[in-house]
C-alpha cells in the first residue's frame, strides 16, 4: 500500500480543546478531567483521525496519545449499531489495556450509554463474555484475550470500523507479531487503522505498509521527547553505596508521591525488602503479581495510601497515574527510550516533576552521555545530600507537623505528662530537646559528628570525571554476545515469540537484540548481548512459559557477533 503523503501540516489553531472540531459533551467531559490545552499529538492527531484518514502516531507514552485516538474513536461511533462492536483497541499490557478503558470512559461520560468492555488475560473469561453480550461498541483488549474471543465467537467484528494498535512496538518486542497480523487479516479491509508507537523500527513500518492505507504521519521529534517541566539529576555515586545514597534522597526530598524504577522483578522484590527493613514501605508492581495483588497496589498508590511505588518497565507500561512528583532511576534502563518512558510519568498535565537517575562507575557514565545525545536534553549531575543536610531537612520537616499538630489542639493527658516534668524543674526546653532525642532514636545513618565516607568518595570520583568521554548506550551488533540454553522446547509448545516476550517482559531489554533462537525438543538457545547475560538469567530463572517453571544457564560458547 502506498504512502504517498506522508506527514500532516502543523495544526496550531487547535491548541485547546475547545477549538477542536469534537462535540460538547466530550468537551464538557474534558474540562471535568482539568484539562484545556491539547498536547503536541493531540491538535494534530484529533483532526486526522477524524477525517477518516489512517493514522502513524510515532509518539512514547506521555504525550496524551490516548486521548489523540480515544476521543475521536467516541464521535466516530455510528448510533444505528449501537452495542455492535465498532471500535477494538489492541494494548501489549493489561495494565495498559485497563488505563485506555478508564480514560476512555471518561471521555464517553456524557455520551448516552456507549459501551465500553475491556478484555485481558488474567479476569474470568465468563465475566467478559457476559459483559460482551450487553453490548460492546468499544472494545479494548490484549492480543491473547482478543483472539481468544475471536475463536469463541463471543467477540463479533463485523461492524468494525476503526482498528487502533497502541504502543505497538511493545507488542512485537513483546512477541504478539503474529497475533496481530492474524486479527489484522481477519477483520474488514474497509476499516480506519491507528498505529501509535514510541519507535519506528522497520517491523513497525513492515505493519503499517502491509495493513494501512495512505497513513497520514503525526511526529514527535526527539527534540521534544522530555518536557521541559521536567527536571533531570543525576547521581554518580560510589560502588557499593546506591542503597545509602536512595535512602539520603528520599529522605532529603520527601516526595508525596514517586515512582522507583528497577530492571528486574527480583531487583524490585529485594529493593521493596531493603526499604521495609529501614523504616520505609513501599508497594511493588512487576510481571509475576497476580491481577488481584496488581489492582489492590494501584488503588493503594492512585488513592494516596502508598507514597512509594517500585516497578519495572513492563509492568508499569502504560500506567497513567496523576501528581506523581518523583520518578527514580534505581538501575539504568536497558534502552535509552525506556528512560523516556519512565520520566515522562512526571510532569504531566502542565506540573512540575522531578526525575533522579543514580549511576556507578565509567560503563553507566557512558551510557548517560549517550542518553544526552539522544535526548537532547542534559542530566544536571547532583551532589549527594550531605548527613548535615539531611539531618536539617528532616528537622524542618518535624517541627513542621509539631507546629500543625499544635494549632489542630493537643490532649490534656500529653499536657499533663509535661506538667509533671515542668514539676521536677526541667525547663521545658529540654524536655522538647529529650521528646526529639527519642523520635530520632532509631535514625542511625545520621548520628552527630558521624563521618560522611560516602561524601568523601565522591568528590574523588567527580574529580575522575573531568574530560571523561564513552561510548555510550548502543545496541552495537558487534558487540560480544552470550548464548543462552533454556529448558523448554517444543515439546512445552514453545514459540520463538514466547522467549523473546518472556526476555523483553522480564528485563525491559529490547526485542531487537535478543535473536539467533533455536528451539529443539527438550530445549531452547538464544543469543543476547553478553553484557545483559547475567541480568536476564537471574530475570527468567523461575518464572513459568507454558505453565512449567524456567531454569536458565550460559551455554558453553559466547558469541562474538
Amino acid at each position: 500500500m502506498t504512502q504517498d503523503n506522508p506527514k500532516i501540516e502543523n495544526i496550531e489553531e487547535f491548541i485547546t480543546f475547545e477549538s477542536l472540531p469534537i462535540s460538547d459533551e466530550i468537551k464538557r467531559a474534558v474540562a471535568d478531567m482539568g484539562f484545556t490545552q491539547t498536547t503536541h499529538i493531540q491538535r494534530q492527531g484529533i483532526p486526522a483521525v477524524m477525517t477518516g484518514r489512517d493514522v502513524i502516531g510515532h509518539s512514547q507514552t506521555g504525550t496524551g496519545k490516548t486521548a489523540a485516538f480515544g476521543i475521536p474513536a467516541i464521535e466516530k461511533l455510528n448510533p444505528a449499531l449501537k452495542g455492535r462492536t465498532q471500535v477494538l483497541v489492541l494494548c501489549p499490557t493489561r495494565e495498559l489495556a485497563q488505563q485506555v478503558a478508564a480514560q476512555m470512559r471518561l471521555f464517553a461520560k456524557y455520551k448516552h450509554s456507549i459501551g465500553i468492555v475491556c478484555i485481558y488475560g488474567g479476569q474470568s473469561i465468563d465475566v467478559q463474555i457476559n459483559a460482551l453480550k450487553r453490548g460492546a461498541d468499544i472494545v479494548i483488549g490484549t492480543p491473547g484475550r482478543v483472539m481468544d474471543h475471536m475463536r469463541r465467537r463471543t467477540l463479533k467484528l463485523a461492524d468494525l470500523s476503526l482498528m487502533i494498535l497502541d504502543e505497538a512496538d511493545e507488542m512485537l518486542n513483546m512477541g504478539f507479531r503474529e497475533d496481530i497480523e492474524t486479527i489484522l487479516q481477519e477483520v474488514s479491509e474497509d476499516r480506519q487503522t491507528l498505529l501509535f508507537s514510541a519507535t519506528m523500527s522497520p517491523e513497525i513500518m513492515a505493519i503499517t505498509g502491509k495493513f494501512q492505507k495512505d497513513p497520514v504521519i503525526v511526529k514527535i521529534s526527539k527534540q521534544n521527547m522530555v518536557l521541559p517541566n521536567i527536571k533531570q539529576f543525576l547521581y554518580d555515586i560510589p560502588r557499593g553505596t546506591k542503597f545509602d545514597v536512595l535512602c539520603r534522597l528520599i529522605d532529603y526530598y520527601n516526595p508525596k508521591r514517586s515512582m522507583i524504577f528497577c530492571n528486574t522483578k527480583k531487583m524490585v522484590e529485594e529493593l521493596s525488602e531493603q526499604l521495609r527493613n529501614r523504616g520505609y514501605f513501599a508497594e511493588t508492581l512487576h510481571g509475576d503479581m497476580k491481577q488481584f495483588a496488581r489492582n489492590l497496589v494501584m488503588d493503594s498508590f492512585k488513592k494516596g495510601r502508598t507514597d512509594m511505588l517500585i516497578a519495572t518497565d513492563v509492568a508499569a507500561r502504560g500506567l497513567d497515574i496523576d501528581h506523581i512528583e518523583y520518578v527514580i532511576n534505581y538501575d539504568l534502563p536497558a534502552d535509552m527510550e525506556f528512560y523516556v518512558h519512565r520520566i515522562g510519568r512526571t510532569g504531566r498535565a502542565g506540573r512540575e516533576g522531578t526525575s533522579l537517575t543514580l549511576i556507578t562507575g565509567n560503563k553507566e557514565f557512558a551510557q548517560v552521555k549517550e542518553l544526552e545525545r539522544f535526548t537532547k536534553q542534559k542530566l544536571q549531575l547532583a551532589p549527594i545530600p550531605t548527613l548535615a543536610e539531611v539531618e536539617t531537612a528532616k528537622g524542618r520537616r518535624i517541627a513542621e507537623e509539631i507546629e500543625k499538630t499544635i494549632e489542630r489542639g493537643v490532649l490534656e493527658k500529653h499536657r499533663n505528662i509535661i506538667n509533671v516534668l515542668l514539676e521536677k524543674e526541667i525547663a521545658a526546653e529540654e524536655i522538647a530537646v529529650g521528646l526529639l532525642k527519642m523520635l530520632y532514636a532509631s535514625d542511625k545513618e545520621y548520628t552527630e559528628g558521624m563521618e560522611d565516607s560516602i561524601k568523601k568518595e565522591e568528590n574523588r570520583i567527580w574529580k575522575s570525571r573531568q574530560g571523561f568521554k564513552g561510548k555510550g548506550m548502543t545496541f552495537d551488533s558487534k558487540k560480544p554476545r552470550a548464548r543462552l540454553m533454556l529448558n523448554v522446547g517444543k515439546k512445552d509448545r514453545i514459540l520463538p515469540g514466547n522467549i523473546v516476550g518472556a526476555i523483553a517482559g522480564e528485563t525491559g531489554i529490547p526485542g531487537k537484540t535478543i535473536r539467533g533462537i533455536e528451539i529443539f525438543e527438550n530445549y531452547s538457545f538464544v543469543e543476547v548481548p553478553k553484557d545483559m547475560a547475567d541480568v536476564i538469567i537471574a530475570a527468567l530463572n523461575g518464572i513459568r512459559m507454558k505453565g512449567k517453571r524456567v531454569k536458565v544457564e550460559k551455554a558453553r560458547i559466547d558469541i562474538k557477533k
